[in-house]
């Protein structure tokens, strides 16, 4: 009997050994390791933080990939033609494709990011709700981002199954120890109602709130609990803007187009395209499309400003 049970414990101590010295990252650990640099990310850039630890995990199998290994690249980012760092060379689609090399995890991560937000291409996904991991997963497979006709089902799944959407909530999530699963959260209710303290209005199905005496765009941001770049990007101001009492600023990304009952407005005297923006709940650079003005022209008095369809072209 005592025989039998070293021989359990031997083996164990073997596996336990083999698996220290593999130094391969589990799932858990990849998120404990990184989730601190994906919500750091998310502040700063607007990209989710579920979706940038999901595209973590996947494109470098949790860290554990040669290219993550060696070349500190956890999202299988190709050199392109704007890139003049370091590089290695992996097979992929095509042997011997061209990697960006980063000196650290950190670079890594935050190139992610600059990469995400400098492209044209995947410019509509930042108009999505920060917590729609859904919506950026299905975009980012629209985009080209990977070649696998799974790929959004995959992040999603990696989203889910891990809890991450509670990163892009502002919520932390406790890892449990590598041999277990992510146990359930004590407080997985969300019933906090943060808008307690000030109405909250809704214009063309866009969320506003008014601005009150004392208020800053800190302060807001904080009370409102949204990331530092929210309110700037939803209303097409400064973080630094002072912001007058009675100001009407949306707490959500406005939409392409006006509601079905205003399909055009025309300008009195002293509106701009951005109070008409504002007015409406249409993103600025909307406005100018449909009505085939350039960045930065304001409208004159009486002219008829489109909020629902493109401007025709003139014969």
């Amino acid at each position: 009997m005592i025989r039998r049970f070293a021989l359990v414990l031997l083996i164990a101590l073997v596996h336990y050994v083999s698996v220290a010295q593999s130094g391969k990252l589990s799932r858990s650990q990849y998120i404990e390791q990184y989730k601190g640099l994906a919500i750091k990310q998310m502040k700063e850039y607007g990209v989710p933080a579920s979706i940038i630890l999901a595209q973590g995990m996947l494109e470098s199998d949790n860290g554990n990939s040669t290219l993550a290994v060696k070349a500190n690249n956890h999202f299988g980012i190709k050199c392109h033609k704007s890139w003049s760092g370091p590089k290695i060379y992996h097979d992929d689609d095509k042997r011997g494709e061209c990697f960006r090399k980063y000196k650290s995890p950190e670079k890594s991560f935050h190139d992610h990011s600059e990469f995400l937000r400098g492209s044209k291409r995947y410019a509509f996904l930042f108009e999505l709700e920060p917590t729609d991991y859904k919506g950026w997963a299905k975009g980012l497979k629209k985009a080209g981002y990977a070649t696998n006709s799974k790929y959004a089902e995959l992040l999603i799944k990696i989203i889910e199954d891990n809890k991450l959407y509670l990163f892009d909530r502002g919520v932390d999530i406790k890892i449990a120890p590598p041999d277990r699963e992510i146990g359930k959260l004590a407080d997985d209710g969300f019933t906090i109602d943060i808008y307690k303290q000030r109405p909250v209005y809704v214009r063309n199905r866009i969320k506003y709130i008014k601005v009150k005496s004392g208020d800053t765009y800190a302060s807001l941001t904080k009370e409102l609990e949204l990331m530092p770049w929210q309110l700037a990007t939803y209303n097409d101001i400064e973080k630094t803007a002072k912001l007058q009492e009675g100001l009407e600023l949306y707490i959500q990304p406005k939409r392409r187009k006006a509601e079905r009952n205003n399909s055009v407005h025309v300008v009195e005297e002293g509106e701009t395209m951005w109070s008409i923006s504002q007015q409406y709940g249409v993103k600025m650079s909307s406005l100018y499309s449909k009505n085939r003005m350039d960045k930065g022209e304001e409208p004159e008095v009486g002219q008829v400003i489109n909020l629902r369809k493109r401007k025709p072209k003139d014969k």
